[in-house]
């Protein structure tokens, strides 16, 4: 008699069990068309619907504000001349200069210091020194040198081409030539007001 309430227990749960049968998993069966299905519920017969009139591409790149999101096709244009170019072929003015600072002291400082000297916070702590910007060698290579150095690597450097884009990587060129000069500039080539800031110094 004890085992009678057991056992309608137990044929409940089968009766209950049998009621999931079928039961769907909507979250991954769910109904879709797969990519490029044909629709009849649409005009053009295509599932996959067109942007909106103004739908914008999320920017990305030299002048945006993150390097993420879909490229526009302009943008996929502009990085490939950049990747082909063997000087820079954006104008050097703040804006590229900026970008070029900014990307700079993300992936280069650590090593190369703010400076370009070679004695960033990598280096005092053990690891080997890059070489200084401000040497001859580096002074008097090509542009292209620079920015090949960034994509690829060079003797312990790790290659940063998948992390820095090609218009990046020019920025950041155009921002090493300025680190140069600002250690190698004649005084006598500056603005006056600049030289009235360093005291007149000839």
């Amino acid at each position: 008699m004890k085992r009678i309430p057991l056992l309608l227990l137990f044929a409940l749960s089968l009766c209950a069990m049998a009621g999931c049968e079928g039961a769907k998993q909507d979250m991954y069966d769910q109904p879709r068309y797969k990519t490029y299905a044909p629709s009849p519920l649409f005009e053009d017969g295509a599932s996959v619907r067109p942007p909106v009139a103004g739908t914008e591409p999320r920017a990305r790149g030299a002048f945006a504000d993150s390097s993420g999101g879909r490229a526009g096709t302009d943008l996929v244009r502009r990085d490939a001349l950049a990747e082909d170019a063997q000087a820079n072929p954006y104008p050097v003015d703040m804006a590229l200069l900026k970008r070029g600072q900014d990307r700079y002291m993300i992936y280069c400082m650590p090593c190369h210091s703010p400076a370009g000297d070679g004695d960033g916070l990598v280096v005092r702590r053990g690891f080997p020194a890059p070489p200084t910007y401000h040497q001859d060698r580096l002074r008097n290579a090509p542009d292209r040198h620079i920015y090949d150095v960034i994509r690829n690597g060079y003797g312990v450097m790790a290659p940063y081409g998948d992390r820095v884009e090609p218009a990046d990587r020019w920025a950041i060129v155009a921002f090493i030539r300025a680190l140069q000069l600002s250690q190698h500039a004649d005084a006598a080539s500056l603005p006056p007001d600049v030289r009235a800031r360093l005291g007149g110094q000839p």
